[in-house]
């Protein structure tokens, strides 16, 4: 399982294995020990994690949530230990993971979020910090076939 295959659902808690389309959305699995069952429809909003993204002021613009995660993982192993009810804590945590973060684009509860969906990544699908993700294209032939016999 990587990124693309995981979602999050604006006013659901927890984070959702998307498994197919249906004729009225996308049926979700919740990444838990109950794995119950949900189907997103239309007017729900449902983010992929491989397109989230935290604001920087950098190059991009941002950092995506692949790569805070795996600094995540380096400084803090498989599990975050922070009392997310501090503010003060949340984004001392996010600048030492992140830091050129944007401030005024970054709040708590987007870190709280954060560190919610590592601790249930790490406790339920840890692969997906070392899973690599599939490229969108295959990569170009550079020999003919008839070349590629006679090597």
């Amino acid at each position: 399982m990587t990124l693309k295959d995981i979602a999050s659902v604006a006013g659901k808690p927890g984070l959702y294995k998307v498994l197919k389309p249906s004729r009225t959305g996308v049926l979700l699995e919740a990444i838990d020990e109950k794995k119950t069952k949900m189907i997103a429809n239309a007017q729900q909003r449902v983010s992929i994690l491989k397109e989230v993204s935290i604001y920087a002021n950098n190059a991009e613009g941002s950092v995506a949530l692949k790569d805070v995660f795996l600094k995540i993982q380096e400084k803090h192993g498989n599990k975050i230990d922070i009392d997310t009810s501090n503010n003060k804590l949340l984004l001392g945590f996010v600048a030492e993971i992140v830091p050129d973060y944007d401030t005024e684009k970054v709040y708590a509860s987007d870190v709280k979020k954060l560190v919610n969906w590592y601790n249930v990544l790490a406790a339920h699908s840890p692969e997906v910090f070392t899973a690599q993700e599939e490229t969108e294209t295959a990569p170009e032939e550079t020999s003919t076939p008839e070349e590629k016999l006679t090597e």
